[in-house]
């Protein structure tokens, strides 16, 4: 998400959605903090969307409910078909106002025109924004690369932004997620050839993973599998949905009998069947993780099937993929993914690409935008290398505001910035301190010591109780229990502990038992104490 703010107006480019690490215990999505929009509700304008990615349009949802559903939103027509089927899930279409655009068009918004741009990327339909401001041109690249032969004819359009830098371009907030690779990013055809050979050698089922709206990839699948005799099923909502949207749309053109359900797949030959499955991210919930660990509903991994591994790991994400490729050849299956033959090519520029954008736009000013931030800081570097000077080159990071006028750029005060976490059906009602606590329960397991007193004498009533979940201890797991409970009754019986104060006798058996436990097992389980006085 970013937010563009001139006279008291404010123009949103995105709002996307992080998905969580395997540190975010119980979380299923990370949406960006808009406090500081909360704030300045009356102030926003409009909200213009790049392309239909989750990262970029996953919150939308979200964001408009938080009392944003007045905002008109502008997308082009593949984008919107993805975000209606999002707003509609939610229940929120009929009250959303959205607007259609295409590359070339000049969208007034406010004191904003918003000019987007033809760009290359994994997805059809994305655009760069020109947003001509009354102090210049900025340039939002949003995720590109320089295609020239994409499987969909839409390649990046040079002469538009060529035009762009002959105007003069204030500042670009350009795509920094390919920087660490040199070269040019390699053509989506590159792909096409490498799935035809397995289309071609696979002898049994092919499962083929790659990200629901990775429409591009799922086009060759689709026609690949068609030229080798193959019908083939969606696997996952996702997928399931975002074919659909696709083909209503004229974005896939999908033969009649080509597009089967996972029952009708089921009942063909395998030699007969493939499925394009959600998933290649590790995600636990989604199709591929849950063939990989036998408990798909429909489908299960046999040895015979070959499983395609049709994305690169996102950062964060390399254990779970791993795990998941590592069950599927457990299972038997023929595992082929980016490391062992070309399945996948990245949506982003690389170096050569990102040196290509920077030269057609020519901007005064630089700013880093999407990726980790060593991504960031390498994407300044090479901006410096081409001769634009480092004080005009600004790395900033979530919550940062930067001040931009005709002649000058400084960096400004910070906003509220952060993350806010989807748990279930709540949202941002857990937070560090929470995850915190998942972490030590996951890492530790807990002990939860109860104990009754009397509330004449202050003595316990019988022995304490002690149960422990997930707690790695000593072999003998009763002995250590017993003296578990001898150390919380010792507690009991020094001179100091309040009678009747519940509170500070449980917080003084907790210190005992934590010392307890570290003392034994080098281990800190999170421990519950219970006092109850009768």
């Amino acid at each position: 998400m970013t937010i563009y703010e001139y006279g008291g107006k404010i123009l949103i480019v995105d709002v996307g959605v992080m998905f969580p690490n395997e540190a975010m215990l119980g979380v299923d999505l990370v949406l960006p903090d808009w406090q500081y929009l909360k704030e300045k509700k009356e102030q926003v304008v409009g909200i213009v969307l790049t392309h239909g990615h989750e990262d970029h349009i996953g919150a939308l949802p979200y964001f408009l409910k938080d009392g944003f559903l007045n905002v008109p939103i502008y997308a082009t027509r593949l984008t919107r078909g993805l975000i209606e089927n999002k707003l509609e899930e939610h229940g929120l279409l009929k009250e959303a106002t959205i607007s259609t655009y295409q590359a070339g068009d000049r969208v007034r918004v406010g004191p904003f025109e918003v000019e987007p741009i033809r760009v290359s990327h994994s997805i059809p339909d994305a655009v760069a924004l020109a947003i001509r401001t009354p102090v210049g041109i900025v340039v939002q690249t949003g995720d590109f690369k320089f295609d020239h032969t994409p499987i969909d004819g839409r390649t990046t359009d040079l002469g538009h932004l060529a035009r762009l830098g002959n105007e003069g371009v204030l500042m670009v907030l350009g795509d920094s997620t390919g920087v660490e690779k040199k070269g040019v990013t390699e053509s989506e055809v590159v792909v096409a050839a490498a799935l035809e050979r397995v289309f071609a050698s696979a002898e049994g089922r092919i499962i083929v993973a790659s990200f629901a709206s990775q429409l591009q990839r799922v086009h060759q699948v689709l026609h690949i599998a068609r030229r080798h005799n193959r019908v083939i099923a969606a696997v996952g909502r996702s997928m399931t949905n975002n074919v659909r949207i696709a083909q209503e749309l004229g974005y896939l053109d999908i033969p009649p009998g080509l597009l089967v359900s996972v029952e009708e797949a089921l009942q063909k030959a395998h030699h007969e069947v493939a499925f394009l499955a959600t998933g290649s991210q590790g995600e636990p919930r989604a199709a591929l993780a849950r063939m990989a660990n036998g408990t798909h509903r429909q489908v299960s991994v046999e040895p015979g099937d070959t499983v395609v591994v049709s994305a690169g790991a996102i950062p964060g994400n390399e254990e779970s993929v791993s795990r998941v490729i590592d069950n599927l050849f457990r299972l038997g299956a023929t595992v082929i993914y980016d490391a062992i033959e070309k399945v996948h090519v990245s949506g982003h520029g690389s170096q050569q690409d990102i040196i290509l954008m920077q030269r057609l736009l020519n901007p005064k000013y630089i700013v880093p935008l999407h990726g980790e931030y060593r991504h960031l800081v390498l994407h300044a570097r090479l901006a410096a290398s081409l001769g634009l000077p480092p004080s005009n080159i600004f790395i900033v990071e979530n919550g940062q505001t930067l001040l931009l006028d005709e002649e000058y750029a400084n960096v400004g005060e910070r906003v509220p910035g952060g993350w806010v976490f989807v748990d279930g059906s709540r949202v941002g009602t857990i937070g560090s301190v929470v995850l915190r606590d998942r972490e030590a329960l996951s890492r530790d397991g807990f002990i939860v010591a109860t104990v009754i007193l009397d509330s004449e004498t202050g003595g316990p009533i019988g022995r304490p109780k002690i149960v422990t979940r997930g707690f790695v201890f000593l072999r003998d797991s009763d002995e250590f229990i017993r003296r578990a409970e001898d150390a919380v009754l010792q507690t009991l019986q020094q001179n100091g502990v309040e009678r009747g104060d519940a509170n500070a006798i449980e917080s003084r058996i907790r210190n005992t038992l934590s010392r307890l436990c570290y003392d034994e097992t080098r281990r800190r389980p999170m421990i519950l104490s219970v006092v109850t006085i009768v």
